[in-house]
């Protein structure tokens, strides 16, 4: 039988011992590389999420000013328009043109039949038959009496008294004459002319009508328009008003003729900025084929030219702010530079910007509103590496 003792201080195998450290050591390395994977994935994460908190932007196209087009609503006026009225009362006794009739100047429209005037006319001519008579006899009485006087027949003062009746009986038949004339004109506006070349746009009487003048019925006969050449006014803006220039040419389009133009040139404006801040234009056109009518309505486009420091960058490029208007750009180290702008033009889906921007500046399209100098952008696609800068026309 083995002694207890020897048995208590039996050493193992040193097979033992050594598959015992080796189980040491697969556990340390198992334990070392969860650590360092736990780490690793702790940094990535991190590194990730301040990834994902620097935002994304697209940047704008800025373009250079050049021309461009400002379309604005043209009111289509005829060169001459006239409203033909009476001068004389009475009843329309003919009308002979409607609408739509081409006229020559003096030509007759209408006819006035005037039976008051006529019966003035000859109360006049007999007015002035009668003044005429009394001239001649008090010519005469005077000459005799001052022959009397050269006889001592008759005193000086009887002389001159009948010198001064022949004075007064001359200046009646004057105003007699002047009374004959003055009905006399108004007897010849018994026929509605017309004042010149042109077509009837409208007529607003009838045979048989109550011609009135100078009362509450006294509206026009006739209207006579000018068509072989248009007027068109336009209200340009006041920012705008400066580039129009007298003798430019403008483009007109009609709903009526879809895809054509016309052309019309500037000839004049008013030289002062209304109180809806506009600026009234006057351009004019030849029509003598009679396309375009007076009254429609017109769309005008002028192509006007920018100034050379001026650009321009989409409207949804712009943060209004309370300080005023200002563009986001981005810098060569992907940080963000806030710029106030001044804006020349509103160009609808566009602006033209006078100062603020520099050649070369990478502008943010749609910027957050929550965007402030310094924060950190990344630039989304291509055009990160160059600027959208470089596409200035």
């Amino acid at each position: 039988m083995p002694d207890p003792i020897d048995a208590l201080g039996h050493t193992p195998p040193r097979h033992l011992k050594l598959a015992g450290i080796g189980a040491l050591c697969v556990a340390a390395v198992v334990v070392v590389v969860g650590v360092v994977s736990r780490v690793n994935a702790d940094q990535t994460l991190k590194t990730w999420t301040s990834a994902q908190t620097i935002p994304t932007v697209n940047l704008a196209l800025v373009a250079g000013g050049g021309h461009r087009d400002l379309v604005l609503p043209g009111d289509v006026q005829a060169f001459n328009n006239a409203l033909i009225h009476a001068r004389t009362s009475g009843y329309l006794k003919a009308w002979y043109v409607d609408i739509g009739t081409s006229v020559k100047a003096g030509q007759l429209l209408a006819q006035i039949d005037t039976p008051d005037l006529d019966q003035q006319v000859l109360q006049a001519r007999a007015d002035l038959a009668t003044a005429q008579a009394n001239q001649r006899l008090s010519a005469t009485t005077a000459k005799r009496w001052e022959g009397l006087v050269a006889l001592d027949a008759v005193s000086r003062q009887e002389a001159d008294e009948k010198a001064g009746d022949l004075a007064a009986r001359s200046s009646a038949v004057n105003a007699a004459k002047a009374n004959l004339n003055r009905l006399l004109a108004l007897e010849s506006f018994k026929r509605i002319t017309a004042p010149f070349d042109g077509v009837v746009t409208s007529r607003n009487t009838d045979i048989g009508a109550l011609i009135s003048v100078g009362g509450a019925a006294d509206t026009a006969l006739f209207t006579v328009a000018d068509q072989h050449r248009l007027r068109v006014y336009v209200s340009v803006p006041q920012n705008a008003s400066a580039l129009i220039r007298h003798g430019e040419a403008a483009t007109l389009t009609a709903p009526e003729y879809p895809g054509q133009t016309f052309t019309a040139t500037v000839v004049n404006d008013a030289r002062s900025v209304a109180q809806n801040g506009a600026l009234l234009v006057e351009l004019q056109l030849d029509n003598t084929d009679g396309r375009l009518k007076p009254g429609e309505y017109v769309q005008v486009a002028f192509k006007l030219a920018s100034a050379g420091t001026t650009t321009r960058v989409p409207a949804t490029a712009i943060l209004f702010r309370h300080d005023g208007p200002t563009v986001a750009v981005v810098g060569p180290d992907s940080h963000v530079k806030v710029k106030p702008i001044t804006i020349v033009r509103d160009l609808g889906t566009s602006v033209e910007i006078g100062a603020g921007l520099a050649k070369g500046d990478r502008v943010i399209d749609n910027p957050p509103e929550a965007l402030v100098d310094g924060d950190l952008v990344r630039v989304a696609g291509a055009s990160a590496g160059k600027g959208a800068g470089d596409a200035r026309g």
